[in-house]
């Protein structure tokens, strides 16, 4: 049994409806969902014009490798009709594999734990809602890796409680 971090976003189509096709996906491939964070609006990252992303972290277990979370994210990705086009452009879908059981990766399809997880709040500050006591190998706390980031990072994450992700049973 493995237990992955997944990062979930999406700024195109019903947004809401893409995260949640994620959930769904991850129960119908047998992978418990262990927790879910509260949904974000969060700023673009990486400098391409577009609109605001919905995000959230997923916590999920299965017999899952690392490598075969991978596949699971990318087969959601297509399944929201995903298109690669542009670096950090607008997506349907993005699955980001956080982070799988602690593991160190390096290999050409996946980098594990995140290299860029530590600088971005809208995987951390989610990822801390969905567990508090997390931490970030290589990085330490997810609470001190929040209170370290810069203050624009921090503030370009917004807390939407008037959306929600329904857990499957």
């Amino acid at each position: 049994m493995s237990r992955a971090v997944l990062s979930i976003g999406s700024n195109l189509g019903d947004r809401l409806a893409q995260l949640q096709a994620v959930l769904d996906r991850l129960r119908a491939a047998g992978a418990a969902v262990v927790a879910v964070s509260p949904v974000y609006q969060t700023k673009p990252w990486g400098g391409v014009e577009q609109d605001d992303f919905l995000n959230a972290v997923v916590v999920a277990e299965s017999s899952l490798d690392p490598l075969g979370w991978l596949r699971l994210g990318q087969e959601s990705e297509r399944a929201a009709g995903r298109e690669r086009r542009r670096r950090w452009g607008p997506r349907t879908l993005d699955v980001d594999i956080v982070d799988v059981d602690g593991e160190t990766l390096d290999e050409p399809e996946l980098t594990l734990p995140h290299p860029r997880a530590h600088e971005r709040a809208f995987v951390l500050v989610p990822w801390l809602d969905a567990d508090p006591e997390a931490a970030l190998p290589g990085h330490g706390a997810l609470a001190g890796l929040v209170a370290g980031l810069p203050a624009a990072e921090r503030d370009g994450v917004r807390r939407r409680d008037d959306l929600t992700l329904a857990v499957p049973a």
